[in-house]
């Protein structure tokens, strides 16, 4: 099963006055590197983030972000009755000098600055709220799994459907590839017997023959047309494997490549070198989309 290094997952959960939210974020890397944002005083709950990503992720950059906030209480503001008695103090003496007869309510001093403490104090309970956060940690990372499941789904179509064309052409190159010598004697025997008319000269069949085999000997692309047809084999088989391999269908698209360049160089025919120009346009389709693979 291919799972694509790119993806999206999120998840919220609200609890004892807690609420917390997840975002994952992955993107293409040949190695692993994780990156966590969260708020200050979470800071010591990296790998614990780091283990739990790594169960399900194995190479790429991932970005995890961590929102929390706690919902207050009334226990968390204090009036300052110092302060309030100050203020009402004060406006009870400008009264008197103002001669103004007016009633100081209480709670019109409330919105005044310094009358109410709110409690900042660190309220981080590292051990107490984890739980919460693994458990929307987890969430997220099954909201980002079925992305890369739904994604590797469509590329592993797309990678069969370009090894299929490797198939088609490679079949019609096996089939060519003898046509080529005979081809090749033809050419030769006529060439010869053309020249060796002007002068006279009978044509031996051996010398053809030793010529016609050092041709197919220096041509020969039976070892590399199987080579590729077996790396075809390899390739659909670690695709239907249990775990993503991306780095395995890396290296043996680059195998594919390297054989598909020997048969083009060693080949000399125009209709297997046009099949060559095929293969190589759908290997380079797979490796520019494997790029992505876990």
């Amino acid at each position: 099963m291919l799972l694509s290094m790119t993806g999206f997952g999120e998840a919220h959960c609200q609890q004892d006055g807690l609420a917390v939210a997840v975002e994952v974020r992955t993107i293409n890397s040949r190695f692993f590197k994780l990156s966590v944002r969260a708020g200050d005083g979470y800071a010591a709950w990296e790998p614990q983030i780091e283990a739990l990503v790594r169960k399900s992720i194995r190479r790429g950059t991932i970005q995890v972000n961590l929102r929390i906030s706690r919902t207050s209480s009334p226990d968390d503001f204090q009036l300052n009755v110092d302060v309030l008695d100050g203020y009402r103090r004060q406006l009870e003496s400008l009264c008197q000098q103002w001669k103004v007869s007016e009633t100081i309510l209480p709670q019109n001093l409330l919105t005044l600055p310094g009358v109410v403490d709110e409690r900042t104090g660190n309220d981080v309970d590292l051990v107490g709220d984890w739980p919460i956060v693994d458990r929307t940690l987890k969430e997220a990372m099954e909201s980002l799994a079925q992305m890369r499941t739904s994604e590797g789904l469509a590329m592993g179509a797309d990678l069969s459907a370009n090894c299929q064309t490797i198939a088609n052409s490679l079949e019609e190159i096996r089939q060519r590839a003898p046509q080529v010598v005979d081809a090749y004697r033809t050419r030769l025997e006529d060439r010869l017997k053309k020249t060796l008319a002007e002068y006279d000269v009978a044509l031996d069949p051996s010398d053809v023959i030793r010529e016609v085999s050092l041709f197919a000997d220096r041509g020969d692309i039976s070892e590399e047309i199987v080579r590729l047809g077996s790396h075809l084999d390899q390739f659909a088989t670690i695709m239907d494997l249990a775990e993503s391999s991306g780095r395995k269908l890396e290296f043996l698209t680059q195998e594919m490549l390297r054989e598909t360049n020997t048969i083009g160089s060693k080949a000399n025919d125009v209709e297997i070198a046009r099949h060559v120009i095929e293969i190589k346009a759908a290997i380079e389709r797979i490796r520019e989309m494997i790029q992505n693979i876990e």
